[in-house]
């Protein structure tokens, strides 16, 4: 077996490399034809009763799972559960403590770690690295550059001997699309977001983070039996995760993906296996339309747990009936040996266990922010950049107060150094930054953690961050909103996990006085559950936010505007993510339903399509339908903010029927603003469609009962 740790191909058999995505026809992966492609294993990997156990700790037991060439797994669960444990035993890295993994001898597999080895210094270029993936090719390169240098001096009779092997080996590396190696690597070199040209470019010049997507392009070309990969999109931008997206959903081989992305799950995942509570449960998601994805996952799941409730309501029942009888019978001769069968049917049962809720979800509390100005933040003709290089030439921008403001934009585009600026990070080469009057900037990046101490406790941590702002009770309570309760505020920070000291470091943040948040990429490392939380504390906190997150659910939840940065510049868009992406993209009769510039709350978001409206054309009854629902909309979107503040009180936490009933009218509140922000989306198209037809046409059209005009 030859493997290169974290990032190469496990090759348990012979060596062969196949076709790699590259881009074809409507942005869709192409393949390399290979006709004579070997068939790989039909179940590339499964495991029985697999147990883990980590410094004596039984981390995970009985896991059984599978994965066949073609299929793809999405492997969720909070953060310390043990998913990427169980990556590292499933790829051969650990032994399993019980069970056993079977991996067919001739599986390629393809493994990239979140600490992927690095290659970069084996290599000249960029594109040796990764085309060095493809290892049957570059190995039938070899060989046929070989066969030629021992042409030229080889004599008549051996000179044909040659020439056949020379004939076979072009044959076959023709076959395998060796011919097309060097655009497929340069495709998706682009595809991860490298220049064009950058194939050339020495690889140790890379950051950390181009070094792991290089990493990835590396197996890409490989084309593996089976690809493991652990949380892949944290390196990449917005468009490279749905590059990403597009070329996994393509796969021939087998998948198995680590990943906190729900949109990744939706895009890619056949079945999704959720680690909590010490086991692994698959779930099927194959389901077509709204049903399917992490949707279908999360309904199953509440299906599941309700079962598992019933059942350890039953099983309960059922062992204090035998208890009782027990008791009642233990010192009567008559029943002694009906008491100690029962005894030892006791022993033999096995509990039933449920996940606690409190395991399931994270909850971030905030205090409510000292009023600012107006204006938070403005930028002045800004030119700002590195070493040199600049990477904002000119920027204007205005942040009122109250706004979510996401920005986007390719990695170096310049995101995080607009947040820098806004936090006073970094100076301006020309032009000027000003925030507004009481404004005061917590500011979260991605490193936040490194300047933790390590040495200290979570509680001390946090405690020294708060200074005098609170006494030990109320750094306790409000710790524990943040995931630390009890014992685990009193962890060292040196022995916390990687989303562990990111929720320790927002803790900190959060409940600091400031009144405008900049955080950079405070997902990573988050759970879903964390990540759910940390929108709806976001959405109902009333100060401002500036967030870079290449999360698109984070983005979608949370952001009432969007500002592009490309190319030196900033551009703002006043409207929510899903609306940005119908402008780009709008449906058939659609017209524009935001415009750029200008400031609104989300609040306020419905009334964008209001404006004049010419009178008599028969679409009043559509307009107070519309105008109807966008006032149910705001009521219901204000009653799920008060609910979600309501959650971020600490307090509550101390009654647990309360808790219970407060999730639930969250979750009702959030469900029925949804509906009608579907229903708002669909009355607006219809009003904009039947307005186009009647301009169109000069005059009124009647409007049927679906609120379109009827043709003649």
């Amino acid at each position: 077996m030859s493997c290169d740790r974290s990032i190469g191909v496990r090759d348990d058999g012979g060596a062969r490399a196949g076709a790699s995505p590259g881009r074809s026809g409507a942005g869709r992966p192409a393949r390399r034809a290979a006709p004579a492609r070997r068939v790989g294993p039909l179940s590339a990997l499964r495991a029985a009763g697999v147990a883990v156990e980590v410094g004596g700790r039984t981390l995970l037991r009985d896991v059984d799972l599978s994965v066949g060439v073609g299929e793809r797994v999405a492997i969720v669960g909070g953060n310390g559960t043990g998913k990427t444990t169980l990556l590292r035993t499933l790829v051969g890295e650990r032994p399993p403590s019980a069970g056993d993994v079977h991996r067919p001898r001739d599986l390629r597999l393809g493994w990239l770690a979140q600490d992927a080895a690095d290659l970069a210094g084996r290599f000249p270029t960029l594109g040796a690295l990764v085309r060095d993936g493809a290892t049957e090719l570059v190995a039938l390169e070899r060989e046929l550059a070989d066969l030629e240098r021992r042409l030229d001096a080889a004599g008549e009779d051996e000179a044909l001997a040659l020439a056949g092997r020379y004939a076979d080996a072009r044959e076959r590396y023709g076959q395998l699309g060796g011919d097309a190696l060097d655009a497929d690597v340069a495709r998706i070199l682009a595809g991860l977001g490298f220049a064009p040209g950058e194939e050339g470019r020495d690889p140790t010049e890379l950051s950390g983070g181009w070094r792991v997507r290089a990493a990835l392009a590396r197996l890409l070309v490989s084309d593996p039996d089976l690809l493991v990969l652990d949380e892949p999109t944290n390196h990449l931008d917005l468009e490279s995760i749905r590059w990403l997206e597009a070329t996994l959903a393509t796969l021939r081989g087998g998948l198995l993906v680590v990943t906190h992305d729900r949109d990744l799950v939706d895009a890619v995942a056949h079945r999704v296996a959720d680690v909590a509570a010490g086991t692994v449960t698959v779930y099927d998601v194959r389901r077509p339309g709204e049903d399917g994805g992490f949707a279908a996952f999360l309904a199953q799941r509440e299906e599941r747990l309700a079962r598992l409730h019933a059942a350890r309501a039953q099983q309960d029942r059922m062992l204090a009936e035998q208890e009782r009888f027990i008791e009642r019978f233990r010192y009567k001769a008559t029943k002694a040996r009906q008491v100690q069968s029962r005894l030892k049917a006791l022993e033999r049962v096995e509990r039933i266990e449920v996940p606690e809720a409190r395991a399931l979800r994270v909850r971030f509390g905030f205090p409510e922010p000292a009023r600012a100005g107006r204006t938070v933040a403005e930028l002045t003709g800004v030119t700002a950049g590195y070493d040199g290089r600049t990477i904002l030439d000119g920027v204007d921008l205005v942040v009122e107060r109250g706004r979510k403001v996401a920005l986007v934009g390719p990695n170096g585009a310049g995101k995080s150094t607009l947040l820098r600026l806004l936090g006073g990070r970094l100076a301006a080469r020309a032009g000027e930054v000003r925030l507004g009057a009481a404004v005061t900037a917590a500011f979260v990046d991605q490193h936040a953690a490194d300047g933790q101490d390590p040495g200290r406790t979570a509680l001390e941590e946090f405690r020294g961050a708060l200074g005098e702002r609170a006494g030990r009770a109320d750094a306790r309570s409000t710790l524990a909103a943040f995931g630390f309760p009890g014992d685990l505020a009193e962890r060292r920070v040196g022995v916390l996990s990687g989303g562990e000291r990111m929720r320790l470091a927002l803790a900190m943040a959060m409940v600091s006085p400031a009144n405008l948040l900049l955080l950079d990429e405070p997902t990573n490392h988050l759970d879903m559950a964390s990540r759910d939380v940390l929108e709806d504390a976001l959405v109902a906190w009333g100060g401002t936010v500036v967030l870079v997150t290449h999360d698109r659910h984070v983005v979608r939840a949370v952001a009432d505007a969007v500002v592009e940065v490309r190319d030196g510049d900033a551009t703002w868009f006043d409207g929510t993510w899903q609306e940005l992406e119908a402008r780009r993209n709008p449906a058939p009769g659609a017209g524009d339903t935001a415009a750029v510039g200008g400031s609104r709350r989300r609040s306020d978001a419905p009334a964008r399509r209001r404006g004049s409206r010419p009178s008599g054309d028969g679409l009043a009854p559509l307009r107070r339908e519309l105008a109807d629902v966008e006032r149910a909309l705001v009521t219901a979107e204000a009653e799920a903010a008060d609910l979600a503040r309501r959650l971020g009180d600490p307090g509550l936490y101390e009654d647990p029927e309360a808790v219970a009933a407060a999730i639930a009218a969250h979750g009702a509140a959030k469900d029925t603003a949804a509906g009608l922000m579907r229903r708002w989306e669909d009355l607006g198209t219809r009003l904009e469609t039947a307005e186009a037809e009647v301009a169109a046409t000069g005059a009124a059209a009647p409007v049927s009962r679906r609120g379109r005009p009827r043709s003649g």
